[in-house]
C-alpha cells in the first residue's frame, strides 16, 4: 500500500529501537558479562515474546518488570551468576539509553510543519519520562501514551484505538513510525499507516505485507509529508 500523506494529521512513534537505541544495554552487560552480545539479544528478544504471550494469557505486568524478567532468564540460559542488586543496576540502563542523532531534528521538522508527535509505547509512564528527559525531547512532544494505560501491548489494536482516542484524531489520520516490525503491522491492522524505520538495513517481514513507508532517518519522513 503506498504512502498517502495527505490524509496525516498526527505522528505516534514506538520508543525503544525508534527513538533510542537500545543495542546500547549490550555496553551495561560488558562490565559483568563475558560475553554480553548473545545475552543482549535474548534479553531484548524475551522481552517482546513475554509481552505478546501476556496478551494471551492474562499475564499483564509493566513493561519494565517484564523486561527484568526477561533479563533474568537471558543471565539463567548463559549461566551468568550475578547479584539481583548487579541486574538491576543492568536494567537501570533503560533509563539512560542513547538517542539516535536523527530523532530530535526530525520530529522537530514534523512540528514546525503543524504535526502532533506523541510516543505510543509498551514502556511503562516512568520509563518513558526518563526515556524522553534523557532524548531531550519533551518539548516537541505532545504527550506519551503508555499501555499501561490499558493494560495491554502491542500489537493488540487497543493500543492504538487508545491512542487514536488520547490524541483526538481519527485513526486513519495517524502515521505510526516504528523500528519494530510487530508494530508497523499492528498499527496498520487497527487502521493507521505504518512507517518501518529501518535503521540496519534488514528485510521486512515475509508476511502481512509491506509497511505504508519506509524510511532510515526521521528526516525522509519529513520529506514524505513535504516539511
Amino acid at each position: 500500500m503506498a504512502f498517502d500523506a495527505g490524509r496525516v494529521t498526527t505522528v505516534t512513534f514506538d520508543s525503544y529501537s525508534t527513538i533510542v537505541d537500545v543495542d546500547a544495554a549490550e555496553q551495561a552487560l560488558a562490565d559483568r558479562v563475558s560475553t554480553p552480545e548473545p545475552v543482549s539479544k535474548l534479553w531484548r528478544a524475551r522481552s517482546i515474546e513475554y509481552t505478546m504471550v501476556a496478551n494471551f494469557v492474562d499475564a499483564y505486568q509493566p513493561f519494565y518488570e517484564m523486561n527484568r524478567d526477561a533479563l533474568q532468564y537471558a543471565l539463567d540460559v548463559h549461566g551468568v551468576d550475578i547479584s539481583t542488586d548487579e541486574r538491576d543496576e543492568i536494567l537501570a540502563v533503560y533509563h539512560e539509553l542513547d538517542v539516535f542523532d536523527d530523532v530530535r531534528d526530525g520530529i522537530q521538522r514534523l512540528k514546525n510543519g503543524g504535526y502532533d508527535c506523541y510516543v505510543v509505547s509498551n514502556g511503562n509512564p516512568e520509563m518513558l519520562a526518563s526515556m524522553v528527559s534523557h532524548a531531550d525531547i519533551g518539548d516537541l512532544l505532545t504527550d506519551t501514551i503508555s499501555a499501561h494505560e490499558v493494560e495491554t501491548f502491542k500489537p493488540d489494536a487497543e493500543i492504538y484505538r487508545h491512542a487514536a482516542g488520547r490524541t483526538g484524531t481519527p485513526i486513519k489520520e495517524i502515521a505510526h513510525v516504528s523500528a519494530g516490525w510487530f508494530d508497523v503491522m499492528g498499527a496498520q491492522h487497527a487502521g493507521m499507516q505504518g512507517v518501518w524505520v529501518d535503521r540496519k538495513g534488514t528485510p521486512y517481514e515475509t508476511f502481512g505485507g509491506d509497511p505504508d513507508l519506509t524510511i532510515e532517518t526521521f528526516y525522509e519522513l519529513a520529506e514524505e509529508l513535504g516539511v
